[in-house]
């Protein structure tokens, strides 16, 4: 089986066989259990994260309670960009939600990388400014969508989510209590019924 990020690479752009193996080298394929910490509050962040299988769920502590902040889903980049960039310490927590296997990204690993492959930096951003899109969409419209609408958004978006992730969690993702998230439940139901 290839190697996810040379598979993705090689969608882009024709990989030599030493470019491939440059990238498995750098990049290991690893399995974490339910309930495993990638990234603790306070740590400072050395890695990224691209999920194969499973999800990490990224929350804050605020007011001595979890703030759901993000979910990460097959396919998806994981990544604290203000503690990476910065080298501060991480303000979140990256938790895997399930059994969950992940590309990780070293970034002393990827800067030699780019030191043998110049142009795969060209990739990597380009990857990461659509990845800062979709993140300012998410933000927009959690800014202006009331919850009901949000919840929606992600059941036509996201439906695997509801089913993945206690509900708890999404509520916290929402800005909401687990009891208005019962309530909004309950009213799509009924207008499904109706």
């Amino acid at each position: 089986m290839n190697h996810i990020l040379v598979k993705l690479m090689s969608e882009l752009t024709p990989l030599s066989e030493n470019e491939k193996m440059d990238i498995e080298s750098s990049f290991p394929i690893e399995t974490y259990e339910k309930g495993t910490f990638l990234i603790r509050e306070g740590q400072i962040v050395r890695n990224a994260y691209y999920v194969i299988q499973g999800f990490i769920r990224e929350y804050e502590i605020v007011d001595g309670e979890e703030k759901t902040t993000a979910f990460y889903f097959e396919n998806q980049s994981a990544i604290n960009f203000n503690s990476l960039a910065n080298q501060t310490s991480s303000k979140i927590n990256f938790v895997c939600g399930e059994r969950t296997t992940l590309a990780v990204l070293n970034t002393e690993k990827e800067k030699e990388l780019y030191n043998k492959h110049p142009r795969f930096e060209t990739f990597c951003r380009i990857g990461m400014e659509k990845m800062m899109g979709v993140k300012q969409n998410q933000l927009n419209e959690f800014i202006i969508l009331k919850p009901e609408k949000r919840y929606e958004k992600l059941q036509q978006e996201n439906p695997k989510l509801l089913n993945r992730v206690p509900q708890y969690q999404i509520a916290s993702y929402l800005g909401i209590t687990p009891e208005a998230l019962s309530r909004i439940r309950n009213r799509i139901a009924n207008k499904l019924s109706d």
